[in-house]
């Protein structure tokens, strides 16, 4: 019994460690994480606010949520879905200035996604593609 609950205290000390925490920018600005503590950031990416830096691979921009906006820096390749208007998940750490420095950015999109190989293509094409992909 006392080996059983050992793991169990060790796994869940593991696992606290690993835990990366959810917050929305309303919900970051009013209570920011720890600094250096592991979290994730989503919201949208404000429009007219990607500037990439002189280094060509460092951008930052504005993630909102309509009631609280946070900047965010990033340093690497950027997801394609990565646009201004569209959501993103950026995983990171709040820095002591208010800005959230990013280590990965995962872009999301609506259902209404279509990619760019596809966009050009009349609806019936579409569907013949993608039907033909399914079988």
């Amino acid at each position: 019994m006392v080996a059983l609950i050992a793991a169990a205290v060790i796994a869940t000390w593991a696992l606290r460690s690993q835990a990366s925490y959810f917050y929305v920018p309303s919900e970051i600005v009013a209570d920011p994480p720890g600094a250096g503590r592991s979290v994730r950031l989503g919201g949208m990416v404000e429009n007219n606010s990607i500037v990439t830096q002189g280094d060509g691979v460092t951008i930052e921009f504005i993630v909102g949520d309509g009631k609280a906006r946070v900047p965010v820096r990033f340093s690497g390749i950027v997801p394609d879905l990565f646009v201004e208007g569209s959501g993103v998940v950026a995983e990171g750490r709040m820095q002591a200035n208010g800005t959230f420095y990013a280590d990965k950015l995962l872009a999301k999109h609506d259902e209404n996604y279509m990619p760019r190989e596809l966009d050009s293509m009349t609806a019936a094409e579409r569907d013949a593609a993608v039907a033909a992909t399914t079988e």
